[in-house]
This record gives structure tokens, sequence and C-alpha cells, in this order.
């Protein structure tokens, strides 16, 4: 047996066995703003229910690892004090996983991801119209746990209401975990699926994703492009030029003089094969 004292290995590596052990962890899906008013969304995994009577949510946005910097998210719970936690099934995985890269502080991670902005009923950031269940919260403590690069901070959550899609309840209006197809977050770039197990999403591109906000309209409006898809394809640094489009379109006939739904589907297959390059070669072609 491997016998570890945390205080003999690097804190990555600490970080890594603890995230690979204690798994898989759900997602809270934050969504905060700041003092100007500007909104920012981002994905957590250290975070849980912890009381019904009060109904008391609560995740931490940790220090990171490599440069002891804070999310945007912590900044903004201590400006105004208030979060909405939308939580994550597999139809959003994707645009949730686009979110998580370390966009500006002036970028609107809805935006970049795709996902369409709710207004709260209490409260002052706003919702995640796609997420099946949306949990109002106004922020009651938030608890630091040390200064170093790994150190969480606990962001003690008070639920003031809650949104459920009607989709996901079964007759009874209880929620039907089938239903909700719930992901959450295991070591590395694993995932598991409540329904069907483990599948992997790579991490986002350190260099950041171009983001769906920039992809065409007539491709963020297909009738054959998932949110997933579109998560997918807005996580690339920036598109193959044309050199590379036309030499893929010369290798692949068939692409070539379809109409756009044809392309759609084409460029499907590639997203599903984790093959974003080459879908967006598909779309590209003229």
């Amino acid at each position: 047996m491997l016998t570890i004292d945390p205080k003999n290995i690097t804190t990555a590596k600490l970080h890594s066995y603890l995230l690979s052990a204690v798994a898989p962890r759900p997602i809270a899906l934050a969504s905060t703003i700041d003092k100007n008013g500007n909104s920012n969304l981002s994905p957590f995994s250290f975070f849980n229910v912890f009381s019904t009577n009060p109904p008391i949510l609560i995740f931490s946005p940790a220090r990171r690892v490599q440069d002891n910097t804070t999310k945007h998210t912590l900044i903004n719970a201590y400006e105004i004090k208030e979060v909405v936690i939308n939580i994550v099934n597999h139809s959003i995985v994707q645009q949730m996983s686009l979110s998580s890269a370390a966009y500006a502080k002036d970028v609107n991670e809805f935006e970049k991801a795709g996902f369409t902005m709710l207004a709260s009923d209490k409260i002052r950031p706003f919702r995640v119209a796609e997420s099946p269940v949306q949990f109002e919260c106004k922020i009651n403590e938030i608890i630091s746990l040390g200064n170093e690069g790994g150190a969480g901070n606990l962001i003690i959550c008070e639920v003031v209401k809650i949104h459920i899609h009607k989709s996901i309840l079964d007759n009874e209006g209880i929620i039907d975990q089938n239903k909700l197809d719930v992901v959450a977050r295991a070591g590395g770039s694993y995932y598991s699926r409540a329904k069907s197990g483990f599948f992997e999403i790579p991490k986002p591109i350190s260099t950041l994703g171009i983001g769906v906000d920039v992809i065409p309209k007539s491709i963020r409006n297909s009738n054959i492009l998932t949110g997933n898809n579109l998560g997918l394809l807005g996580n690339i640094e920036k598109l193959p030029n044309k050199k590379a489009v036309d030499k893929f379109a010369k290798e692949n006939l068939k692409y070539i003089g379809v109409d756009s739904t044809k392309k759609h589907i084409f460029a499907k297959e590639f997203l599903e094969k984790n093959d974003v390059l080459s879908a967006w070669k598909v779309l590209l072609i003229n």
C-alpha cells in the first residue's frame, strides 16, 4: 500500500490524489455578478448540499495550485453576496467545460459558452436557462481555509428560490434521476454520467477557445448541432485557414456542394468522435 504524508509531496500531486480518490463529485455551475454588474460563470466540483432547514449549499473556489491566484467567482462573492448554483447534466457538459476556461474578468462566460442568461427572481446574478435545476442563493459566509495555492474558500449559500424544469419531473412532481441525467467530476479529464458511467472531456486549452459567441449564427442556430456540439466547436484556439479547408475538401469530395443541413450532419459525426478540427473544416467548405 502506498502511504503518503501530505506534507511530504507537492501540492499539485496531493491535489491529483485527492481529486482522483474523492470522486465522482457533483458540479456547481456558479453564476455571480460583480459590483459593476458584470456577470461571471464558472463550474466547481468542490460542492454539495449540507442542510435542509435552512437549505444550505456549499461550494469552494480554491486558490489555483499553479500560481496561487483566485477565480473571479470568489472576488464577486465578496463584492455581491449572491450566487445562482446551476446543476449540470449531460446535455450541457461541454458548454460547462468551456465556461471553466480562464477568460479575462470583463468576458461574459454565458456568451462564450453559448448559454442563455435568465433573470433571477430574488437575486441579481443570472440563471443558466439550459440547466435543469437552478438554485438562487444568498451568501451567508465565506471561510478562507488558507493563503497558499490549493487552499479552498468555503462559500456557504442559503437557497432562497429553486427553479426546476418540468421535463425532469415524474408524474408525482419528483425529480426523475434518469431524466435529470446529471454529470459529476472525477480525477484528471474524467467525468461521470449517472446513467452510464465515466467519460472524458479534454480540459479547455490554456490559450482560451474562441467561444460559442464567435461561431457564425448560421451554425449557432443549427437544428442539427447541440449545445454540447457548439461547446466543442468553441473550444478551439483558432479556425483552420482556407488552405487547410481546401486541402480537406479535395481529399473528401463528398463534402463539396452539399447544403448546410448535410454539412451540419457530417460535422456532428466528427464532433461525436472529438475530432473538432475536421468538423470545422466541413463547416467552412464553400
